[in-house]
C-alpha cells in the first residue's frame, strides 16, 4: 500500500473525509481556498524559489521579494487582511533566511520520496532535506497559529514517514526531523532510534490496514456510511466537504474562510 502523511491524517480526523477524498467518484465539489492555507503555500513557494538561486543571489531581502512574487490572496477577507499577512509573510521569511548559512545548499528542496517500509511504501513531497555531520535531515517547515513543541515533531507520523522514506531512497542515515516554525522563528527537532522509527511505522502500517480493509469492503458492496464513519468534532468548521455532510454542520459552525488566520 502506498501512505502518504495525508493519507494517513484524513484517515485519523474522520472516516467519511477520506472516502470523499480518496474513493468517491465523482469526488464531491470541495469548498473554497482558506486562507491559512494559501499562506503556508505562499511561504512554501518562496523558500523552494530561493534555494533555486545561485548562491550569491541568496539574501534576506531576495527572500522577502519572493514572497510578494508569489503571493496569493485566496481566502483572505479582503485586500487589507491579504497585504497585511502578505507583509508578514515577507518578515517571517526574511528573519528565517537571515539565519541560514547563505552557502549551503540542501540536497533536496520539495523532493518528492518513495520507498518500502515495512507492509506500506512510504512517501510524501518533504519541504526540505539538509546534510549536517555526514546525516540527512528531514526538514518541514510551519506557518501555523500556534509554536511547535519537541513532541511535535518526536510523535510526528510525516515526519518518520519521510525519515524511512529518505534513508532508503537515498541509502544515508537520516535520523533527525525538524520542524521550523517561521511565524516564532523556532525549531522543535527529534532524533529518532531505530526503536522509534519501527513505532511510527507500525503506527502506519495499522492505519493504512484499517483504510485498505474498508476500502476492499466498500469495493465488494459495502456500506459506507459503516466503513467509514463520519468523526465529527471542531474541525468540521474547516471540512472541504462541509456542505455534504450534515453531522459536520450540526457539530461545528461555519466559519469565514480566514478563520484560521491568528488574530
Amino acid at each position: 500500500m502506498r501512505v502518504t502523511p495525508a493519507r494517513l491524517s484524513n484517515w485519523q480526523q474522520c472516516p467519511r473525509k477520506y472516502r470523499m477524498t480518496y474513493l468517491d467518484r465523482p469526488t464531491p465539489p470541495r469548498a473554497g481556498a482558506r486562507a491559512n492555507a494559501t499562506l503556508g503555500a505562499v511561504v512554501h513557494n518562496a523558500l523552494r524559489a530561493y534555494f533555486d538561486l545561485r548562491v550569491d543571489q541568496r539574501s534576506p531581502e531576495r527572500a522577502a521579494v519572493l514572497v510578494r512574487e508569489h503571493w496569493k490572496s485566496d481566502g483572505f477577507a479582503g485586500p487589507e487582511q491579504a497585504a497585511e499577512y502578505r507583509e508578514r509573510a515577507q518578515e517571517w521569511v526574511r528573519g528565517y533566511v537571515a539565519e541560514l548559512p547563505p552557502a549551503d545548499t540542501p540536497v533536496a528542496v520539495e523532493r518528492w520520496v518513495s520507498a518500502p517500509a515495512g507492509s506500506i511504501i512510504a512517501e510524501g513531497r518533504v519541504d526540505r532535506i539538509d546534510e549536517r555531520d555526514g546525516e540527512l535531515v528531514v526538514v518541514d517547515y510551519k506557518t501555523g497559529r500556534y509554536g511547535l513543541s519537541v513532541s511535535d515533531a518526536r510523535d510526528s507520523l510525516a515526519l518518520g514517514l519521510y525519515a524511512l522514506a529518505v534513508r532508503k531512497q537515498f541509502h544515508r542515515t537520516c535520523r533527525r526531523v525538524e520542524l521550523h516554525h517561521l511565524p516564532t522563528g523556532t525549531v522543535a527537532s527529534w532524533v529518532h532510534t531505530a526503536e522509534s522509527l519501527a513505532a511510527l511505522r507500525e503506527r502506519a502500517e495499522q492505519l493504512a490496514a484499517e483504510f485498505q480493509s474498508a476500502a476492499d469492503e466498500l469495493s465488494f458492496g459495502g456500506d459506507p456510511e459503516a466503513l467509514f464513519p463520519v468523526r465529527t468534532g471542531r474541525h468540521c468548521s474547516w471540512c472541504e466537504f462541509r456542505s455534504h455532510c450534515a453531522e459536520g454542520k450540526q457539530a461545528a459552525p461555519d466559519l469565514p474562510s480566514w478563520s484560521a488566520l491568528e488574530a
